[in-house]
């Protein structure tokens, strides 16, 4: 395939050579998202798994927990950082979940593989990185899985910017600050919300006030569905947030144009750089094929 430019043993030990991270990812994007940043560049943290059910387990492929189907499927996880600026998108970090910890599941009495990190440690992590690399952007936009209340003190404390998240309907809110402090907290999907207004609002386990807005929207079957948003500058206004976090949706895309599901995950080195590696390949064929639009 490359004209015998590149021998089998050249990628052989190209794979066994140290382990290929979102640093290496960085140094190639870098350039690129320098020409493109500007202070209204937003960070996006999403995670995805993609199912290989005839696949052997391993550190790379096992069981996660899907959020979107609300069950336990088998396939490799990853969790990616999305840089979004003057309406292009590029991948700035990745970390693919590897299991290679065992736990005793006392209900079961069998080991169970898991992760030494979880994916919120990933995310911040990713978050963490992103400001070192000195990204210009004040939101950073996640979905309802990264909404704990751990990650929006991190995300205001530490790296000191702004987020904007749905949250589930079961989260429980303060309608003032006085109310926080008696501990009167009322479920999300019990409070009366006109259409497009916004409303302060203070999340449990939160201590800096939230921005809160009712977004009806009518689903692709007909049905009507309800999505509670929130953000950490309540400065801005109905439209403002939900354009705002309209723009998420590019990282959705990632996975099938990066070709996820024809990952190599079977494990053939320690390092499980097979994986790594071929993940880091497609990203950067993401951009470069100038599909990074979004």
């Amino acid at each position: 395939m490359l004209d015998g430019n590149v021998s089998h043993d050249q990628v052989t030990r190209h794979l066994s050579g140290p382990k290929k991270t979102s640093a290496d990812l960085w140094q190639i994007v870098k350039p690129f998202v320098r020409k493109l940043q500007s202070a209204e560049g937003v960070l996006i943290i999403d995670d995805a798994i993609e199912e290989k059910p005839d696949t052997d387990e391993n550190e790379i492929v096992g069981w996660h927990y899907d959020h979107a189907k609300e069950r336990t499927v088998k396939g490799s996880n990853f969790v990616t950082s999305l840089y979004a600026s003057q309406g292009v998108s590029l991948p700035v970090g990745f970390q693919l979940m590897a299991k290679t910890e065992t736990d005793l599941d006392q209900k079961m009495q069998q080991e169970k593989r898991r992760s030494p990190v979880s994916k919120n440690e990933i995310a911040r992590q990713l978050i963490t990185q992103a400001v070192k690399n000195q990204m210009l952007f004040r939101y950073v936009l996640f979905d309802a899985w990264f909404s704990s209340a751990e990650n929006m003190r991190f995300i205001k404390q530490a790296p000191r910017r702004d987020f904007s998240s749905p949250l589930k309907t079961n989260r429980k809110v303060a309608l003032s600050l006085a109310d926080k402090l008696q501990g009167h907290f009322h479920r999300v999907e019990t409070l009366e919300l006109a259409e497009k207004a916004t409303r302060e609002v203070y999340l449990e386990g939160v201590w800096f006030p939230l921005l809160l807005v009712k977004q009806v929207c009518t689903n692709e079957d007909g049905s009507i569905g309800i999505l509670y948003l929130v953000a950490s500058d309540t400065t801005l206004s109905f439209d403002d947030l939900t354009t705002r976090y309209q723009r998420r949706m590019a990282s959705r895309v990632l996975p099938q144009v990066v070709n996820t599901e024809r990952l190599f995950t079977e494990i053939s080195d320690p390092q499980g750089n097979h994986p790594n590696q071929s993940f880091l390949c497609r990203l950067v064929r993401f951009y470069q094929l100038g599909d990074a639009q979004s």
